[in-house]
């Protein structure tokens, strides 16, 4: 099977209360920095065959953790496919004023509808995300382990197809600043074996066997 770590950015000075979307120039704060560092340490006895990032620096410096100290460092990758929800206009706005906007209660009710002004739809998003997630793991291999460090609503929006939920349903899952989520995914299904996790041993995460399935693993090409 192919182990799929999947990993939200840590924290930075504006995590919270502005939705920062593709606003350029955000990056870790002293918070998010010591969170990526520890998940860093947490995972270092698992082997990566890869690691793919969203192109957003606050994704990029989280994979930098989760690679320092490695030898060799595991080939990575960027991929706009994994990266935030293109929100349009309400970028760059507090969500305390968002959350009067009646588009709200559909992005919170009935997100397969939700289409932000200037920017792309939730269902949009998802299919991308997990189109991504299943073309790296054709590329990386069967029997491999690789990170995706990405944003909460798109990891959200994997973990829902991978639990057979409806876009619908993503909002009930949580997936907050560093934390780890790991998806399995081989022939005879998919295994969701941990959801926004923030502590905890990881040495279990690693497969049983490693072999051939490798292939693609050593090509630098960024996506």
């Amino acid at each position: 099977m192919t182990t799929v770590l999947l990993v939200r950015h840590g924290l930075t000075a504006l995590t919270g209360s502005v939705l920062t979307g593709w606003t350029p120039g955000v990056h870790l704060d002293e918070r998010g920095r010591a969170q990526a560092t520890a998940l860093g340490d947490r995972l270092r006895t698992v082997p990566l065959d890869a690691l793919v990032t969203s192109p957003l620096e606050r994704c990029r410096e989280t994979a930098a953790a989760l690679v320092d100290g490695r030898d060799p460092p595991p080939p990575l990758h960027v991929d706009d496919r994994v990266g935030e929800v293109r929100y349009g206009d309400w970028t760059g706005r507090e969500l305390k004023a968002l959350r009067r906007e009646r588009l709200w209660a559909v992005v919170q009710g009935h997100p397969s509808a939700a289409v932000f002004p200037g920017g792309e739809g939730l269902a949009e998003m998802s299919a991308r995300a997990i189109a991504a997630v299943r073309a790296w793991n054709a590329e990386i291999g069967a029997v491999a382990t690789y990170a995706v460090v990405s944003h909460a609503d798109v990891i959200k929006a994997v973990l829902a197809d991978a639990l057979g939920l409806h876009l619908d349903g993503f909002q009930r899952i949580v997936v907050d600043p560093c934390s780890l989520s790991v998806v399995r995914y081989g022939s005879a299904g998919t295994q969701v074996g941990r959801v926004n996790d923030t502590a905890g041993a990881v040495a279990g995460r690693a497969p049983r066997s490693r072999g051939s399935g490798r292939r693609g693993a050593g090509r630098g090409s960024a996506r």
